[in-house]
Formats: structure tokens, sequence, C-alpha cells
């Protein structure tokens, strides 16, 4: 299972350990996002910088599209179908996406890729950024919802 991360708040008054974990995740701005595989340490990094982002279960067509108009090489060159098929093995984004989700390959292993995606601010705004999800904010763990907020940033 891959999460995808994306960061909500800004750097203003943010403790120091919470803004080294940000780095080390490779969220140094608002409005990147990140794939994480599901593990402990990522487990963890999560819950410290809970207040600053907002993660969840990514799946395979957004991911996709994700890919498809987000993803860049070094150079800020857009990833293609024919670079997926000479750098990888796979035939295309959604073997690619496939195998990305089920574990099998990780994004950041394609050759000469940058390992974030840019995206732009979410039509209709965040549902508020000082609140967790669960009370009607845009903070911290939201499963599949994921997907919609991906969505809405594309």
């Amino acid at each position: 299972m891959v999460f995808a991360v994306v960061r909500v708040r800004g750097i203003v008054n943010v403790k120091p350990d919470i803004k080294r974990t940000l780095e080390l995740l490779r969220l140094t701005k608002v409005n990147h996002c990140v794939l994480l595989e599901e593990n402990k340490v990522f487990k963890g990094m999560l819950q410290i910088v809970k207040d600053y982002t907002t993660w969840g279960e990514i799946n395979k067509e957004i991911l996709s599209n994700l890919i498809n108009s987000r993803g860049m090489l070094v150079g800020d060159k857009s990833i293609t179908e024919e670079y997926v098929k000479s750098a990888t093995s796979f035939d295309g984004m959604e073997k690619l996406s496939q195998a990305i989700i089920d574990d099998k390959f990780r994004y950041k292993e394609i050759p000469e890729i940058k390992p974030l995606f840019r995206l732009s601010p979410p039509k209709n705004g965040y549902e508020g950024v000082k609140r967790s999800f669960t009370n009607g904010g845009a903070l911290g763990y939201r499963g599949k919802e994921i997907n919609k907020l991906i969505e809405r940033m594309l």
C-alpha cells in the first residue's frame, strides 16, 4: 500500500523537529505531494507532522493521472509513456501505477525522476487548515478521501 502525503500548512512558527521531519519527507513547500510506502518508520514520521500534512491511500487511476500530469524529470521535463517504456521494465503508466500500488516498484527508483509532485491549490480550497479531517478540517489521515483532494489539485 502506498500513501500520498500532501503538505497543507506553511513554515511560520514550526517547531524544529517537525521542520526537520518535513524536510526528510521532502515536503518543503505547501501543496507538495510525495508517495510513501506503508511501514513503521513513515507512519511515525507522519504522526509527527500530522498538524501540517494530510495523507491517505492513493488509488491506481489517480496515481496514473498524477504521474502523467505532474511527474517531472531532472531539468523540468515531463514524464512520457515512451520514457517509462525505455527507462523501466513497464509497458506504460497504468502498469507502472499498479506496480507502485502493489509495492513491487518505488516511484523514486525511476531514473532521473524528481521524487515529489508540485500541485496546485485545491479547487474550492481546503476544508480548514487548523482542524483534523475527522473534525471537518483538512489535516491528518483521510484514507481514500485523499483521492478526491488530489483530483481537485490536478
